[in-house]
């Protein structure tokens, strides 16, 4: 925490501040315990006349799966314009509906969070387009943890930002235990147990509540493999074989998985390719500490020694993939691999160019490290002016006309 009851500060707290301030409705989607209600409730505390409807809370949401109008006429009643939170949404989709006629004629402003679009697509909700503004909100980002340092560069990492906290917490620990909020400040013993319990809970809540309660087990077991395969890509005849499911149900496990902000995909970059690229998507655990729960590996800082490369990079694709979102930038995230071997973990298509970025758990690098780089860089120079390779070292380097490492707290 930041103060004795504030909490940190997050990067969205200014849009979502500009928002309330303009009696702008919005939909706050993110995976759970990654910050919703304490933001809200924190940025709508001294707003007035407010009602609150907490739909973790089984009454209240029972009453109101009963009785969606009630919340019309409990605003109603105010004389006022009223702003109206309603966390956990999706819970009860017809909310969506009542909210519709507060809004249209201009009664209430809305604030919704949620963790699960799929429900919502799923049961065709009416998710108000062009009358409400979308937010997503993440684990906590690396400014947000004071890890960054700032640049020097005459030309900075395209999505760099600023520190908005300080804390004790190091890129080690992130490694590790993730970045949760309620994670940061925990003892090591307190860290384990919070995220085993957070893992249980989503397979018994979260999965049973998008009606896959006949197979929990095929579906636990799928989760443990599916962790420990994150970040790679996943031979689904495996996953198939070792959780005793079919190969479209391993399909439609992950696509619950996206739906539900658990994982991140990353296609492959396979546009005017020269050579045979591979062609199947990978899977990033939104959340390492949650990732390496449910994969089962040990939770000690003794884990970094062994898998410290794939840690290292998984970290670093979350951290780019944040950004993106947050920066509100219209680009997209790829990898690139070809049937020969050569590889780039991170491709970011802008409007105007490819940026290849090789990510290096190691401190040094040598020109052998950078063989798939390079060889993106000649078969796509029309569009690639600028690639970089992320490290753990402490300075920046140029390694030649177009290619600069960069240590991680540069980005």
């Amino acid at each position: 925490m930041q103060g004795i009851f504030k909490p940190l500060l997050r990067y969205l707290d200014s849009s979502i501040q500009e928002a309330i301030t303009q009696k702008q409705s919005f939909l706050l989607l993110g995976s759970r315990q990654v910050g919703k209600t304490t933001m809200l409730n924190f940025l709508t505390g001294n707003i007035s006349p407010l009602l609150r409807y907490y739909l973790q809370n089984p009454a209240e949401r029972i009453s109101l799966e009963r009785d969606p109008s009630r919340l019309i006429r409990e605003a109603q009643v105010i004389n006022d314009h009223v702003f109206i939170y309603i966390d956990e949404a999706q819970k009860v989709p017809a909310l969506f509906d009542a909210s519709q006629l507060l809004i249209d004629e201009r009664k209430a402003a809305i604030f919704f969070t949620g963790s699960s679009a799929r429900k919502l697509r799923r049961k065709g909700v009416n998710l108000l387009p062009g009358r409400i503004k979308y937010f997503i909100l993440d684990p906590l980002l690396w400014g947000e943890l004071g890890l960054l340092k700032k640049s020097t560069l005459s030309n900075p990492f395209p999505l760099s930002l600023n520190n908005i906290n300080t804390t004790s917490y190091s890129i080690e620990d992130a490694m590790v235990y993730g970045t949760l909020p309620a994670i940061v400040a925990l003892s090591q013993k307190d860290r384990t147990e919070i995220l085993s319990a957070y893992s249980h809970l989503y397979i018994e809540e979260e999965v049973r509540a998008e009606a896959l309660s006949r197979n929990i087990g095929a579906f636990s077991r799928f989760l443990e493999l599916a962790a420990v395969e994150s970040g790679t890509n996943p031979n689904l005849s495996h996953l198939s074989q070792e959780s005793g499911v079919s190969m479209p149900t391993i399909k439609e496990y992950y696509s619950i998985l996206e739906d539900t902000l658990i994982v991140e995909r990353i296609d492959p970059y396979i546009k005017n390719a020269r050579k045979r690229i591979l062609s199947s998507s990978r899977y990033y655990f939104f959340d390492l500490g949650v990732r390496n729960t449910l994969a089962r590996f040990s939770m000690t800082p003794a884990l970094i020694q062994t898998e410290k490369g794939k840690l290292f990079e998984h970290a670093v694709i979350l951290e780019i993939v944040r950004r993106v979102r947050l920066l509100k930038k219209n680009w997209k995230v790829y990898y690139w691999r070809t049937s020969g071997g050569a590889e780039v973990d991170c491709i970011i298509e802008t409007e105007n160019e490819l940026i290849p970025i090789e990510i290096k758990s190691s401190t040094h690098i040598s020109r052998r490290d950078l063989r798939g780089l390079t060889s993106f860089i000649s078969d796509y120079k029309d569009k690639v002016k600028r690639g970089f390779v992320i490290t753990m070292g402490e300075r920046p380097e140029r390694i030649d006309d177009i290619i600069i490492a960069l240590p991680w707290q540069n980005i």
